[in-house]
């Protein structure tokens, strides 16, 4: 495989080195075809062609050198073709001539034309179509060369026409090859004769279609009133309407004779318009029917106009008659207020609406839509459908809107949870009431139902009138649960302290404590609690929605106030001879332990019943200072400290 830059650099040689030479073309008017060969259509291939048209080899097979085929597909045959699914014109069907062509150079298709005009310029034209890809192509490959001769039947050259090396494409692409020339004086008959001027063997190998002759004279103007007014016209069936159509013959006739034609839609194709040989022509159509009328001016050198194959034909211009449009019926609408409503017409390119709701803004819409319609609105509208050629029908229609209840809701404020209250709803006029959800409703069908909801709750009532029109209202009723008291843990505190107490409540908004004794603000959940004796509190919370009550107490413990002498002299002199702790007795289960300035234990005592005298195992200690900790087994904190023995 080549790299793609040489490829490139191939392709560029072959455009410039042998590309297709100019077309001759018509510069002026165009007649009919007067033949057309396109080789015709349908599944599979087509029928061979005649000695007379072809020495080519007929195969309904992929041909190889000097052989054709008719057909309208060309894959499947060689890797190095283009494959073409559809002829010059794009039909599917459409077959084409595929020819590989001989090795040496021959006339290999010849075209008889025997029904021309003599003194007329003609342009004959074919379809050609180089099967070689750009792909597959180097400098080794042949590509097509055609040579187009025009002769008469006794041989005599009228023209020749070399197409150049037809250069191979990426993808398929139809060339159009074509030259004009003009009959001598009394010849009406000619043969045109392709010869492929490139050897066979490695390419060559095309397809032909649409092998045209056609009259070719000078350019034909027309229009409607002036020629430079040539658009399409319309009018509505029914109407009855005069057109005036205008010509010019542009040079190139020495004695121009014109006629004017007209193509009915009938399947008549063009006729002659009798006596309409003048370069303006009126007529008028009216009635009832319908269908697309064409008119074109054919001219022709002096009594060649009698002849179809001699004219040249201006481009056509038509006048439509256009059926009205067909609206469907618009059903008569009946909406509540508030509702989107759409009306719709049918049937047309642009719509005009009048009616009582018709604003600038809306007039020209179709669907019509209201989004919110209001009674303001109802009544009768018209709409004028039109369609795109401008006939225009009419349709009617009516909106009615009827009222939606004015619903009016009591609005609840709270009930105590396993209370019930009423829902209240009221509407003028004889309604149907529904309340949602219905849990915790006596009946949610009636308009005052009862409710005992276990949970806040928000009711929806939906109120209906007799036109079934309806409104909605919500309403929340809150469910207050009853109170709840924590008067808090338990407290300990030594005589003479004080301590806060923890209350906490839910749903309550009133607090007291009973008894008032010792608190700092009976009325708040955290008084500041200073009791001499051990006590319990009771905190109450009350609702001020009158959803109950709830207490809960709190204990506090007020161990006496223990008072440790720092010194005592056992010395038996009666006074101070003991170790006498203030209160301790109180604790029964408290733990005395005394330590010397050594650490070790000298005294113990569980509870103390009787003081301590100074001694241990039975002898006084010396005077000095010594150690102590107790432990009330109470919770409250250790008491430690120092005392001194004097003598």
């Amino acid at each position: 495989m080549r790299p793609p830059i040489l490829k490139l650099f191939l392709l560029l040689l072959f455009a410039l080195a042998f590309g297709s030479a100019a077309a001759q073309v018509c510069s002026g008017g165009l007649g009919d075809p007067v033949i057309n060969q396109d080789f015709g259509s349908g599944a599979g291939t087509g029928d061979p062609l005649t000695d007379d048209i072809t020495t080519l080899t007929y195969t309904t097979n992929c041909p190889e050198d000097g052989s054709y085929t008719i057909t309208h597909y060309s894959g499947g045959c060689h890797n190095t073709w283009h494959t073409v699914y559809t002829d010059h014109t794009g039909n599917t069907n459409g077959f084409f001539m595929m020819i590989n062509a001989s090795y040496a150079p021959s006339v290999f298709f010849t075209q008889k034309a025997d029904v021309l005009c003599e003194n007329t310029t003609y342009e004959f034209s074919a379809y050609v179509l180089n099967l070689l890809t750009a792909q597959a192509s180097d400098n080794t490959v042949i590509h097509p060369e055609i040579v187009f001769s025009v002769e008469t039947i006794t041989g005599q050259v009228l023209k020749t026409y070399d197409t150049g090396i037809i250069p191979p494409t990426s993808t398929p692409v139809w060339v159009k090859d074509s030259l004009f020339f003009t009959t001598p004086p009394g010849v009406t008959q000619v043969v045109v004769k392709m010869t492929n001027k490139a050897p066979g063997g490695n390419g060559n190998d095309l397809l032909l279609d649409d092998i045209t002759f056609r009259a070719c004279g000078p350019i034909v103007q027309v229009g409607f009133t002036t020629i430079e007014a040539n658009e399409p016209k319309n009018q509505c069936v029914g109407e009855t309407k005069t057109y005036t159509l205008k010509a010019k013959v542009n040079e190139g006739y020495t004695n121009p004779k014109i006629q004017w034609q007209q193509d009915k839609g009938d399947g008549g194709g063009w006729i002659d318009i009798a006596g309409a040989t003048n370069d303006t022509y009126s007529f008028t159509i009216g009635g009832g029917n319908l269908g697309v009328f064409k008119y074109r001016l054919a001219a022709a050198e002096g009594q060649n106009i009698n002849s179809a194959n001699c004219k040249v034909f201006s481009n056509a211009l038509t006048v439509t008659v256009n059926p009205y449009p067909v609206v469907a019926t618009i059903e008569p609408q009946t909406q509540c207020e508030g509702d989107a409503v759409m009306l719709n017409a049918t049937g047309g390119a642009t719509y005009e609406w009048s009616g009582p709701g018709i604003t600038a803004a809306n007039k020209h819409q179709n669907p019509l839509v209201f989004n919110a319609v209001t009674p303001a609105a109802a009544g009768n509208y018209t709409v004028i459908v039109t369609s795109e050629a401008g006939c225009s029908s009419t349709a009617h229609t009516s909106l009615a809107v009827n009222s939606r209840p004015v619903v009016t809701v009591e609005e609840p404020t709270t009930i105590c949870m396993g209370n019930s209250t009423t829902l209240n709803a009221s509407a003028p006029g004889n309604n149907q009431y529904s309340w949602s959800p219905a849990t915790g409703l006596s009946d949610p069908n009636v308009r005052n139902p009862v409710a005992n909801p276990t949970q806040t709750t928000a009711y929806t009532v939906k109120v209906t009138n007799d036109k079934q029109c309806f409104t909605t209202k919500t309403v929340t009723l809150t469910v207050l649960p009853p109170p709840i008291a924590d008067a808090g843990g338990d407290k300990k505190i030594f005589e003479g302290q004080s301590v806060k107490l923890d209350g906490s409540a839910k749903f309550g908004d009133v607090y007291s404590w009973t008894p008032v004794d010792y608190l700092s603000d009976p009325h708040s959940l955290n008084p500041i609690a200073s009791p001499v004796d051990d006590i319990t509190y009771t905190l109450h919370v009350t609702s001020n929605f009158n959803c109950g009550t709830d207490e809960n107490s709190v204990f506090v413990r007020v161990y006496k106030k223990v008072v440790v002498p720092n010194t005592f002299s056992p010395n038996g002199d009666g006074v101070n001879d003991f170790w006498d702790i203030e209160a301790l007795v109180t604790y029964p289960q408290s733990l005395l332990t005394v330590y010397n300035r050594y650490g070790r234990q000298v005294y113990s005592s569980r509870g103390y019943d009787q003081p301590w005298k100074g001694t241990y195992n039975g002898n006084v200690l010396p005077t000095g200072t010594y150690y102590y900790v107790i432990d009330l087994k109470s919770g409250a904190p250790l008491l430690s400290g120092w005392v001194q023995i004097i003598k």
